[in-house]
C-alpha cells in the first residue's frame, strides 16, 4: 500500500527556491544562477527571463559560487516568502565577498513594492526588475556591467511575452504550463496582484497556438493555460481588457473569448490534455463550461476559489459574485459536466470574520463537496486595500482553529471524492515515478486526481486506462489495463 502522493498546490512548496537548469549554448560565456518563488505565473516567467538571457550569453548554473549574475523572483501572496526572499539575498550577499564580480537582482512581484528598500536603504541588490520589464533585461544588464544600479518596473499596459518563446525548465518533458493573460482587474481587497502585475491584458491566441503546437512537436502531452484570471481572456487585436468597450465593431465581432480559446486550443491538438487555472467565479460564464463539455481533450477540472462562504465576508473581501451565485454556478457545472472535480482556495480570518461567517464557509463546502483545496489563514499583504483600510482583528488562535477546523472538512470530502472513482476504469497520463515507490508511476486523470500504478512496461508520456482498485483521501491506486485511444 503506497501513502499520498501530495496534490498539486497553486503554490508548490517542493519547487519553492528551485534553481533553473538548462541545456548549455556553447557560445555562451556567462552564468546565470536564477531562484523562483510563488505560484507557476512566476516559474513560467522564469523561464521567458531564461530565454531573453540565452540571447546575451548567459548559461544557467546550479552553482550559485561560479554565477556571474544571479536573480530571485519573488512573490508578493504571502509574508513567508518574502522572509524567504530576504535570507537569499543576505546569502548571496554573503558569496559576493568571495565574488565581487557577482551581480544580484530581483524580479517579479516583490520588485516594485520593495525596490527603493532593496536598492538605497539595504543596498543588498544591483537590479529590480518588475513583472512587465523583462525584455529590458539587456540594457539593464549593460547598466550593471558598467557600475550603476539598474531599475525598470514599469507596469506596461500590453506587455504578454507572445512573443518569446520560453524555455522550458525543471519540466517533466510532458506537462507544460502557457501563459495567456498577464496582469488582474478584480481589486480583491486581499491581493496585490493587480498592483504588482498591472491591469489585465490578453495575449494573441495566434501566438499561444503557435506556442501549443510547438509543446506538441516536442513531445509534451498535456498543456495548463494560465492566468491570474483565465476566464476574462480577451483578445481583439491587443490592449486593455477594460477599454474593450472603445472598440470597433470589427474589432468585436473577431475578438476572442475564452471558451473560444480553448475550443481553437483542443482542436489544434485534439490528443493533447487541455487544462487551465485559475477561474474567477464571477467572470466564468457558461459557455466556457459547455466547450469543455464538446471537447474529450479538455480535462474535467476546474479550480474555482472562493475564499469565503460568507455574503458579508465575500462582500468585504470585493469579490464580486455572492454565496448564492456561486451555488448556480457549481449547479451548472455539475448539470453540463457530471464527474467534473472542482478545488477551492479558502481563507480563515478573514478581518471582522464572526463565528457565523466561519460556519458559512462550512457549510458553502458541504454543499460543493470539494475534490481538493488550499487554505490558509489570512495574512496582511503590505499595499493591498485590505492592509490600508481594515484592521486585522481576529486573533491568532481563532484564525487556526478556523484553518484547521476547514481542512478537516476538506479531507472528509477529499476522500468522499476519491472513493467515487474506486471501480472505475479511468486515463491517466504519466508523468514520472511515484515519490513513494520506485516500481510505480504516478500520473493524472482528467479530474487532476493522482494516480499511482505498477510501471510494468509503460512509460513516461504514454496515456494508459488504468483500473482504480483503492485510494486514500488524495490519491488513486490502481493497475493499468491497456493503453488508452489517445496514446
Amino acid at each position: 500500500m503506497i501513502k499520498d502522493e501530495s496534490v498539486e498546490k497553486i503554490i508548490d512548496e517542493s519547487q519553492q527556491g528551485s534553481p533553473l537548469a538548462l541545456e548549455n549554448n556553447d557560445k555562451n560565456t556567462r552564468k546565470l544562477y536564477i531562484e523562483s518563488y510563488g505560484c507557476q505565473m512566476n516559474f513560467s516567467d522564469s523561464e521567458i527571463v531564461a530565454s531573453i538571457l540565452a540571447n546575451e550569453g548567459f548559461n544557467t548554473t546550479q552553482i550559485l559560487e561560479e554565477a556571474d549574475l544571479v536573480l530571485v523572483n519573488t512573490c508578493s501572496i504571502r509574508e513567508k516568502a518574502e522572509q524567504t526572499v530576504r535570507k537569499r539575498l543576505e546569502k548571496f550577499n554573503a558569496v559576493k565577498k568571495t565574488n565581487p564580480g557577482m551581480k544580484v537582482g530581483v524580479l517579479g512581484c516583490m520588485a516594485e513594492r520593495l525596490k527603493s528598500k532593496f536598492l538605497e536603504e539595504e543596498k543588498i541588490v544591483d537590479m529590480v526588475v518588475g513583472p512587465d520589464a523583462y525584455k529590458d533585461l539587456p540594457n539593464l544588464i549593460q547598466e550593471i556591467d558598467e557600475g550603476r544600479n539598474a531599475v525598470n518596473v514599469i507596469l506596461s499596459k500590453d506587455e504578454t511575452y507572445g512573443d518569446v518563446a520560453p524555455v522550458r525548465l525543471n519540466s517533466n518533458g510532458i506537462t507544460a504550463f502557457v501563459s495567456i493573460t498577464r496582469g488582474c482587474d478584480n481589486m480583491c481587497t486581499f491581493c496585490v496582484v493587480p498592483f504588482t502585475r498591472g491591469r489585465e491584458r490578453s495575449r494573441d491566441p495566434q501566438s499561444i497556438l503557435e506556442e501549443v503546437n510547438d509543446l506538441w512537436e516536442r513531445g509534451f502531452k498535456e498543456v495548463t493555460l494560465l492566468g491570474q484570471n483565465v476566464d476574462s481572456y480577451l483578445w481583439y487585436g491587443g490592449g486593455l481588457k477594460k477599454d474593450f468597450e472603445k472598440a470597433s465593431d470589427m474589432q468585436k465581432a473577431t475578438s476572442v473569448n475564452f471558451a473560444k480559446l480553448l475550443e481553437l486550443v483542443a482542436e489544434a491538438q485534439p490528443k493533447m490534455r487541455i487544462r487551465f487555472s485559475t477561474s474567477n467565479p464571477q467572470d466564468m460564464t457558461l459557455d466556457v463550461i459547455e466547450s469543455m463539455a464538446k471537447y474529450e481533450n479538455i480535462c474535467n477540472y476546474i479550480h474555482l476559489p472562493v475564499q469565503s462562504g460568507s455574503n458579508r465576508i465575500l462582500k468585504a473581501m470585493n469579490r464580486l459574485h455572492t454565496r448564492e451565485e456561486y451555488f448556480e454556478l457549481i449547479d451548472n457545472i455539475k448539470k453540463i459536466i457530471p464527474d467534473c472535480a472542482i478545488s477551492q482556495d479558502m481563507i480563515s480570518g478573514f478581518p471582522t470574520e464572526t463565528e457565523e461567517d466561519h460556519q458559512d464557509t462550512l457549510s458553502l463546502m458541504e454543499y460543493v463537496k470539494y475534490d481538493f483545496g488550499f487554505m490558509f489563514a489570512y495574512s496582511e499583504r503590505p499595499g493591498t486595500l485590505a492592509e490600508r483600510k481594515m484592521d486585522d482583528d481576529i486573533p491568532d488562535e481563532t484564525k487556526k482553529r478556523r484553518l484547521q477546523e476547514i481542512i478537516e472538512l476538506q479531507q472528509k470530502h477529499s476522500l468522499y471524492r476519491t472513493q467515487q472513482h474506486v471501480g472505475k476504469t479511468e486515463e491517466v497520463l504519466i508523468e514520472g515515478t511515484s515519490k513513494k515507490s520506485d516500481t510505480h508511476w504516478m500520473g493524472r486523470n482528467s479530474q487532476n486526481t493522482v494516480v499511482v500504478f505498477p510501471k510494468e512496461h509503460y512509460k513516461v508520456g504514454d496515456f494508459v486506462n488504468v483500473k482504480i482498485n483503492e485510494c486514500t483521501s488524495a490519491t488513486l491506486l490502481g493497475e493499468a489495463i491497456a493503453y488508452s485511444k489517445n496514446n
